[in-house]
C-alpha cells in the first residue's frame, strides 16, 4: 500500500473527532504578537499543551480505545511502551473504558511523566535503556500474559491525532507552512491526513533533534536508517528506529525535515515561555527552534508550529529560565 493509501480518510477523521470531542474540547491556536515580533514571522501556535494530558497524543488514544472497546475481541488488558505522552494517553483512554493498562518506560525516564501515568492508574514498569528496548520488553509481556499490545503507530491513532491539524487548518485556512516534531510519526502523519482531507495547500515540515536524527537520515536516504539517540532534552523525539508505515507516509507527504540541536530547543522553550507564558517540553518547542533556524525562507509567509506537549520535568526546565 502506498503512503497515500495509509493515510486516514476524511470519514476516518470525522469518526475520530466524535470520540475525541466526547472527552475534550478542541484546543486553541493563537497568534501571539510578542512571539511573532521576536521571531520576525507571522506565527501561529497550535496549543496541544492544553489537552487533558498536556500533549497531542490523547487524541489518538481516545479514538483507538473507543474502537477497541467496541470490538468483538475487547481485551482484558493492554500493554505498551512510551517515553511518557503515549503512555498517559493510554492510561486516560483505558481508564475511560475500564481496561487495565501496563506501560513500559526505559530506565531514567521523566520522573514527572512517570508520576502522571501512575496517577492515571497504569501499572508502570521500567525496562531497557531506550524506547526501542522498552518496546521490545512490552511486546514480550504481551505475548507472555496474553495482553493486547497497543502500538505507538496505527491508523486509528493517526486518525485521532489528525483532529488537531484539522482544527488548525480550518481556523487558519491561508496557512503556508507548518512545523511538526517527529517522535515516531503520528503527529506529522496526522497533519498530512488532515491536509489531504481538507484539500489544504500548507507545506508540512518535519522536525527532529540533531541528537536523534533517524527520521532525517531516513528521509534523505529514502529508506529507514537507524541512528543513536543522545538528546537529553527532547525525549519525545528520542527515536532510534523509524516506524516503517510512518516513514512511508513521511517520504511522500513531507517537504523536508529540519534537525535542531538541544541548545536551540532549550532557547526555544525559554522564548516560548517568555513571550506566551506557555510551558513546552523539548519536542513541543522543537518546531519553534526549526522555524527560527529557517527564518530567511519564511519572509511574508504565515507559519505555525505544533506545541505538541508541555510535560517537562520542573528540575529540567527551571534552570533554563534562571540562566
Amino acid at each position: 500500500m502506498s503512503g497515500d493509501g495509509l493515510l486516514p480518510s476524511r470519514a476516518d477523521i470525522e469518526r475520530a473527532a466524535h470520540d475525541v470531542y466526547a472527552a475534550m474540547p478542541p484546543t486553541p491556536q493563537y497568534n501571539w504578537p510578542l512571539l511573532s515580533a521576536r521571531t520576525g514571522v507571522d506565527l501561529w501556535v497550535k496549543h496541544e499543551n492544553h489537552t487533558p494530558i498536556g500533549a497531542f497524543k490523547i487524541r489518538g488514544g481516545l479514538h483507538y480505545f473507543a474502537r477497541l472497546a467496541a470490538s468483538p475481541g475487547r481485551p482484558t488488558g493492554v500493554v505498551s511502551a512510551t517515553r511518557g505522552n503515549h503512555g498517559q494517553s493510554i492510561g486516560l483512554a483505558a481508564r475511560r473504558h475500564g481496561i487495565p493498562a501496563t506501560i513500559v518506560v526505559p530506565h531514567g525516564n521523566s520522573i514527572e511523566k512517570n508520576a502522571a501515568m501512575r496517577a492515571l492508574g497504569v501499572n508502570l514498569i521500567e525496562a531497557g535503556e531506550d524506547f526501542q528496548a522498552a518496546r521490545e520488553h512490552a511486546q514480550a509481556l504481551a505475548e507472555a500474559q496474553g495482553l493486547h499490545m497497543v502500538p505507538s503507530f496505527h491508523r486509528d491513532l493517526v486518525a485521532g491525532v489528525a483532529t488537531y491539524a484539522w482544527e488548525l487548518f480550518t481556523a487558519v485556512p491561508d496557512l503556508d507552512v507548518l512545523y511538526v516534531p517527529i517522535g515516531l510519526g503520528s503527529g506529522i502523519c496526522g497533519a498530512a491526513a488532515a491536509r489531504a482531507a481538507l484539500g489544504h495547500g500548507v507545506e508540512i515540515v518535519g522536525v527532529v533533534s540533531s541528537q536523534a536524527p533517524a527520521y532525517a537520515l531516513s528521509w534523505r536516504a529514502g529508506h529507514a536508517v537507524e541512528a543513536p539517540v543522545t538528546t537529553r532534552i527532547a525525549d519525545g523525539m528520542a527515536c532510534r528506529t523509524p516506524e516503517p508505515q510512518a516513514l512511508e507516509i513521511i517520504l511522500k507527504q513531507v517537504a523536508r525535515i529540519v534537525e535542531v540541536p538541544d541548545d536551540a530547543i532549550r532557547e526555544a522553550m525559554v522564548m516560548l515561555y517568555s513571550c506566551t507564558h506557555n510551558v513546552a517540553e523539548g519536542a513541543g518547542a522543537a518546531g519553534l527552534a526549526a522555524l527560527l533556524q529557517e527564518r530567511a525562507r519564511l519572509t511574508g509567509k504565515k507559519v505555525a508550529f505544533t506545541l505538541s506537549g508541555a510535560n517537562v520535568d520542573g528540575g529540567l526546565f527551571a534552570p533554563m529560565l534562571a540562566a
